[in-house]
C-alpha cells in the first residue's frame, strides 16, 4: 500500500499536504537518495505553466543538493519530453512537477526513471520509506549543484519530429493546436509548422493561472468551434502537461482517444508495423475492441491508468495503447503518452492515406455507455450477493452485444456503475437500475 504515491505520481491541492513546500523539499531528498545513494547522479527537473511550480521547483532542488545530487533544470517542459530528455542525457531520474488536466490550484510531482519510464512500485515504495526518515544534508563540498539545459526545447521538437517520416509532409494541411496554455505551448505549433503546415494557434498564452481552463483535451469545445470557423482540416487538443490528446474533425466532432488509437493500429496494420495487439482499459469502448476484431487485430484490457497499460504492454509484447481520455502510448515511438507524438502518428495516417480525420474515425461505431457514480461507504457493496444477482441480470439480458463494470473510485467514496450496449435506451435503463441496487446494498 502506497502513502503518497497514486496511479500517477502525488497529486493535490496546493497547499494542502502533501503538496506543500516542506513535504516537496522532503520529497526531493529522499528521491535524491534513492535514485543516486552514494550522491553525485544527475536528476532532471521539468514543470508544466502553473504558478505553483516556482515554488516547488525551488524545493525539490534544495533537497536533492542536500542529497548530494545534481539537478538540470528544464522550464516548462511537457511530461513526455522529461522522459525523452532524462533518458537522452542518461540521468539517473526526471521529475515533472504537473497535475496534468487539473485545474492551476492543483500540483504533483511525477517521476520517470533512467530509461524514462514510470517508476516500479518498489522505487515509489523506497522514496515512501526515506520520506519518513530523518533528512539529513551531505557534507558542503559533496552537495549538489544546479544548471539549466537551455537548447531542451529544440532537442524536444527535433526528438517529435524523428517520429514522423521523411517521405512525408503535412503541407496540404490547415491545423487548428489547442496547448491548453499549458507546458506544450512553444513546442506543439513549432512541430506541425516545421512539418508544413499552416497552424492557428489557440491556448498558447499561460499566465500561471489558466492552465486547462476553457481549453485543451478536457475542454474541447474551443477547438471544435475555432476549427470550423477558420475551415481547418482538423484540430488537435493537448492537457496541461502533455501527455493526452484529442482531435476534432473538419466538421467540428470530436475523435476521442479510443477512435485515435483504432487509426493508428490501422494504418500500422496496413504498414506491417503492428506489433502483436492493442491494449486498452476497462473503460475503452466496446467499438474498439469489435473494430479491432473484424480486422483481426488481438485487444487486452488493463486497469485503468496509463502505468498499467505500459504494464500489460510490456507483459504481451506490444507496442500501441491507450485510453479512451486520450493518454496513448505509441512504445515504439517514446517511452510514455505523448500528446504531440500520438498527433503525428494520426496525422502520418492522414498523409499516406489521402483520407480525411472523419473518414478514418469511421471504421469505429461508438456503443452508447452509460456511468452512474453511487455514494457507498465501502467497495465491498460489490461483493454483496443483491449486487452480484443484477449484475448477473443484466449481463443477460445485453448478452453479447454488451458488458457491464462495477469499480471503486481510486480518490472518492464511490462505486462507479458501468454499462454499455448497442441500444441507448437499454443502456440507460439498466444503468439505473443496477445503481439503484447498488445504492440500496
Amino acid at each position: 500500500m502506497r502513502k503518497y504515491f497514486g496511479t500517477d505520481g502525488i497529486r493535490g491541492p496546493v497547499g494542502t499536504p502533501p503538496i506543500t513546500a516542506d513535504f516537496v523539499l522532503k520529497l526531493g531528498w529522499a528521491a535524491g537518495k534513492t535514485f543516486s545513494p552514494s550522491g553525485g547522479g544527475t536528476i532532471l527537473i521539468g514543470k508544466d505553466t502553473r504558478i505553483s511550480g516556482y515554488l516547488f521547483e525551488s524545493a525539490l532542488e534544495a533537497g536533492l543538493a542536500s542529497a548530494g545530487v545534481h539537478v538540470t533544470m528544464l522550464g516548462p517542459m511537457p511530461t513526455p519530453a522529461v522522459a525523452y530528455l532524462t533518458r537522452a542525457v542518461s540521468a539517473d531520474a526526471g521529475i515533472v512537477i504537473s497535475a496534468s488536466h487539473n485545474p492551476f490550484s492543483d500540483n504533483g510531482i511525477k517521476f520517470f526513471s533512467s530509461e524514462g519510464r514510470k517508476l516500479p512500485d518498489e522505487i515509489e515504495l523506497e522514496i515512501e520509506r526515506l520520506i519518513d526518515e530523518p533528512m539529513t544534508t551531505v557534507a558542503s563540498a559533496d552537495l549538489g549543484k544546479a544548471d539549466r539545459m537551455n537548447d531542451a526545447v529544440g532537442r524536444y521538437i527535433e526528438f517529435c519530429k524523428t517520429t514522423f517520416p521523411t517521405s512525408l509532409n503535412l503541407k496540404h494541411l490547415k491545423l487548428v493546436v489547442d496547448c491548453a496554455h499549458g507546458a506544450t505551448y512553444k513546442i506543439a505549433p513549432a512541430v506541425f509548422q516545421e512539418l508544413g503546415a499552416q497552424v492557428i494557434a489557440i491556448g498558447c498564452a499561460p499566465d500561471g493561472l489558466n492552465i486547462n481552463e476553457g481549453f485543451g483535451a478536457t475542454s474541447p469545445e474551443a477547438l471544435a468551434a475555432r476549427v470550423v470557423q477558420e475551415g481547418a482540416d482538423l484540430g488537435i487538443a493537448l492537457d496541461g502537461d502533455g501527455d493526452r490528446l484529442v482531435m476534432v474533425d473538419h466538421r467540428g466532432e470530436v475523435v476521442d482517444g479510443d477512435e485515435l488509437l483504432l487509426i493508428i493500429a490501422l494504418h500500422q496494420q496496413s504498414k506491417g508495423l503492428l506489433t502483436g495487439g492493442v491494449v486498452g482499459t476497462l473503460m475503452s469502448n466496446l467499438g474498439l475492441e469489435v473494430a479491432l476484431k473484424d480486422h483481426g487485430i488481438g485487444f487486452a484490457r488493463a486497469l485503468v491508468g496509463d502505468r498499467y497499460v505500459v504494464a500489460k504492454l510490456l507483459q504481451e509484447g506490444w507496442r500501441l495503447g491507450g485510453e479512451g481520455s486520450g493518454h496513448i502510448l505509441c512504445l515504439d515511438q517514446a517511452t510514455t503518452g505523448d500528446g504531440v507524438v500520438s498527433a503525428l502518428q494520426v496525422l502520418r495516417a492522414i498523409a499516406d492515406q489521402g483520407k480525411t480525420l472523419a473518414e478514418l474515425k469511421s471504421a469505429m461505431t461508438k456503443f452508447p455507455q452509460v456511468m452512474i457514480n453511487v455514494r457507498a461507504v465501502s467497495a465491498r457493496v460489490m461483493e454483496n450477493e443483491s449486487v452480484r444477482s443484477a449484475v448477473r441480470d443484466v449481463e443477460a439480458e445485453l448478452g453479447d452485444k454488451g458488458r457491464v463494470l462495477l469499480r471503486p473510485s481510486g480518490t472518492e467514496p464511490l462505486i462507479r456503475v458501468m454499462v454499455e450496449g448497442e441500444d441507448a435506451q437499454q443502456v440507460t435503463n439498466l444503468a439505473g437500475q443496477l445503481a439503484a441496487v447498488v445504492a440500496a446494498s
